[in-house]
């Protein structure tokens, strides 16, 4: 997927301005998670955020997401505030486990976020009919999640995030509970999925070569409180297949990311910080 070109604050799929986010404030138990983090993702983009554990990745989703509010700063989602885009449903989450109802059928899961917005009911059965086409599980429609593998509950909780057609798909860390085949497919399909729907992804992960497989940009977060050391550009085309990962690249890509992060740990150490 390839950025189109930033105009104005308008044409941003996110803003992030000047964000700090403390957690228990003049507290014994203070936690300074971010500190003055700048962002900007442009529409269609796949951003990635890389770093430590505790280095407040998820915290940054979670304050696009407008599920929680920062201390200080600015977050604008499709140029409006983050709270307002939250409103509107602007966009769809996804997490490491699924999240699916187990009394609901896969059909209906995906309904769920329509039947929340009001659809009736033959526009949403019709809605969540070609989710699960576009990710390739349309025999399993009247199957129930438990029936499924972990990899196909995961492409139906892709579905229902995507189902109301969000301009924006929030994701934690999705497959990291599969095995590396699933995972590496489950990646495959992803990129597929969010090409037909012009989908904007911010995406956090551990895995480096996840990252490079997956980003337009990797963003690079220190330890705690967590800031924006380095944005690593991805090249490597918008048709990535399997031959992606064979390709130089994509180990560029991988060594580029990974000193980045090492240069995060060598900054430590010369601090005589040790976050791990």
């Amino acid at each position: 997927m390839t950025p189109n070109k930033i105009l104005g604050a308008s044409m941003n799929a996110v803003v992030i301005n000047k964000v700090t986010k403390v957690f228990n404030p003049d507290k014994p138990n203070q936690v300074d998670a971010l500190l003055d983090v700048d962002l900007t993702i442009a529409p269609g983009e796949f951003v990635s955020l890389i770093g430590p554990s505790g280095c407040g990745k998820s915290t940054l989703l979670r304050l696009i997401a407008s599920l929680i509010g920062p201390t200080a700063g600015d977050v604008l989602v499709n140029g409006k505030s983050a709270a307002q885009a939250r409103l509107d449903q602007d966009y769809g989450m996804a997490f490491q486990q699924a999240g699916l109802f187990d009394w609901r059928s896969v059909v209906k899961n995906i309904e769920l976020p329509l039947e929340l917005k009001g659809w009736d009911k033959a526009k949403r059965r019709a809605r969540a009919h070609e989710m699960l086409a576009l990710v390739k599980l349309p025999e399993f429609a009247g199957h129930m999640p438990w029936q499924l593998s972990g990899g196909m509950q995961q492409r139906v909780a892709i579905a229902r995030a995507l189902a109301s057609h969000p301009p924006l798909l929030l994701m934690d860390e999705p497959f990291g509970a599969l095995d590396e085949m699933t995972r590496e497919h489950m990646q495959a399909e992803l990129l597929q999925i969010c090409a037909a729907s012009n989908t904007t992804v911010v995406f956090v992960t551990h895995s480096i070569p996840e990252a490079a497989y997956l980003s337009d940009r990797v963003v690079v977060m220190s330890p705690r409180p967590g800031q924006i050391t380095e944005i690593v550009d991805v090249d490597l085309g918008s048709d990535r297949d399997e031959g992606t990962r064979e390709a130089d690249a994509f180990y560029d890509s991988i060594t580029a990311i990974r000193e980045a992060l090492r240069g995060i740990e060598h900054a430590e150490i010369r601090g005589g910080v040790d976050d791990r």
